[in-house]
């Protein structure tokens, strides 16, 4: 035997014992890390949450276009101002008592309960373990992302409302109060487990919890606040205040229209099987459909009752059918989220004038978009959804509709008393970008 071929099979003999422990080594890591059957739904959903969650924020941008559009252009710069305001503050108050105010678990009373007053819950810690025991159903980071949007989309719709004539800082409290407390204690009776729940009433993504009640907050502002200067003659005449940029209401529109598939499809809740996933698909086509048919109801119809299509009402018409399927995207077919977002553009063609009739100025057509029609999409569910009743629809929608109103009309006359409401007269004819702001949106134009 030559010294090669010693010295090879000592390396061999050392070598072999090396490579079975490696190999041993390999196959028990193979068996302790779990597979994707294991892990797989906890990383869909997640993903589900995180991807409808910032569709969802994006919806904040098309709030801002479509109220900066639909205001004049010396108030501009305040709507602007009012909306990254009111998101931000959503995130701060969610945060701070909202989570736990709207999830509180075994705790649960009708009024919620305070929970833990900061943070709330403890969030995945950085690099979790991919140990599928450990695993919930979905991170709880995106989990909380996700339901936070929900909240500071509820503030999103008072703001349109109330434009053109209220002061900055009161209105920023108003948020506090509904994004810290008003909002989570109601979304709590249904999503958190609470009464409402219990009782069979059905609302999948928020035609009440979030649209009908930001409709009914700005209805309490509206009437506690008043009506624009000039927008009612001393003969009962209405006088319309056109808005200053269509285009960019226009850019709003779509931009709501394109977040709401995060919002009713996020709404799912999961996303780690087939029929979930087919389920979020079948949302998104419903979700379109409605938008689609309230756009062109309320086109023919602005067409039929006035002689002329109007921009702003085929705009609102699409945003009435997308809060009318809210409430019940997964069940109906194609033609019933056809007829039921139809029907929500119908609303808005008729329920604008009515407000004006009743003398209150609802600047962007935020009540009749999210409070009538929203009122309509939770009464549409029975139609293609079992288990539910019409009866228990009506219970749900009139008891957070009052709850919501008379704390908010409560909110609304506190702050009128102790900050006031109104800027003056003569800054609202000059614009609320100088008055309040001390900058104009167009420098550069005449104010108008």
């Amino acid at each position: 035997m030559t010294l090669t071929t010693r010295i090879s099979l000592s390396a061999a003999a050392v070598l072999m014992p090396l490579a079975a422990v490696a190999q041993e080594a390999t196959e028990t890591a193979e068996a302790a890390a779990p597979g994707f059957d294991q892990i797989g739904p906890y990383i869909m959903t997640t993903l589900l949450f995180l991807i409808g969650g910032f569709l969802v924020f994006w919806m904040a941008a098309g709030f801002a276009m479509l109220e900066a559009g639909l205001v004049r252009s010396k108030n501009t710069a305040t709507q602007l101002t009012k909306n990254i305001a009111l998101f931000s503050i959503a995130s701060l108050m969610y945060w701070l008592v909202g989570f736990n105010l709207m999830y509180p678990g075994d705790g649960w009373i009708v009024a919620g309960y305070l929970g833990t007053l900061f943070s709330p819950a403890v969030l995945e810690p950085v690099g979790l373990a991919a140990d599928a025991a450990a695993l919930d159903y979905a991170s709880v980071a995106s989990d909380f992302f996700f339901q936070l949007m929900f909240c500071a989309t509820t503030a999103s719709i008072v703001s349109g409302t109330l434009a053109e004539r209220i002061k900055l800082w009161p209105f920023l409290v108003f948020v506090v109060v509904l994004t810290g407390f008003i909002y989570p204690i109601e979304a709590s009776w249904q999503w958190g487990g609470g009464w409402l729940s219990e009782l069979g009433f059905s609302d999948f993504a928020g035609s009440t919890l979030v649209h009908a009640a930001g409709g009914f907050a700005a209805l309490a502002g509206a009437i506690v606040l008043g009506a624009r200067v000039g927008k009612f003659g001393k003969d009962g005449r209405v006088v319309p205040i056109p808005g200053s940029n269509l285009p960019l209401a226009t850019l709003g529109t779509f931009i709501l229209w394109l977040g709401w598939f995060g919002f009713n499809g996020g709404s799912q809740l999961a996303a780690g099987t087939v029929g979930d996933i087919t389920d979020v698909g079948r949302i998104f086509a419903n979700t379109n459909m409605a938008a689609s048919a309230g756009a062109v109801a309320a086109l023919i119809l602005s067409q039929v009752s006035f002689g002329k299509i109007d921009l702003t009402m085929v705009l609102n018409g699409a945003l009435a059918g997308l809060v009318s399927i809210t409430a019940g995207p997964l069940d109906p077919s194609l033609f019933g989220a056809l007829w039921i977002g139809a029907i929500g553009g119908v609303i808005v063609v008729y329920t604008i004038p009515l407000l004006d009739k009743l003398k209150i100025d609802d600047v962007v057509g935020a009540i009749p978009v999210h409070l009538i029609a929203g009122f309509w999409g939770t009464m549409a569910v029975p139609f293609y959804t079992e288990g539910t009743s019409f009866v228990t629809q009506f219970i749900g929608f009139a008891s957070i509709g009052i709850f919501v109103f008379v704390v908010s009309m409560v909110v609304w006359l506190i702050l009128k008393a102790v900050m006031g409401l109104r800027v003056s007269e003569e800054a609202e004819i000059a614009g609320l970008d100088v008055s309040e702001l001390g900058m104009e949106a167009y420098p550069e134009f005449t104010r108008g």
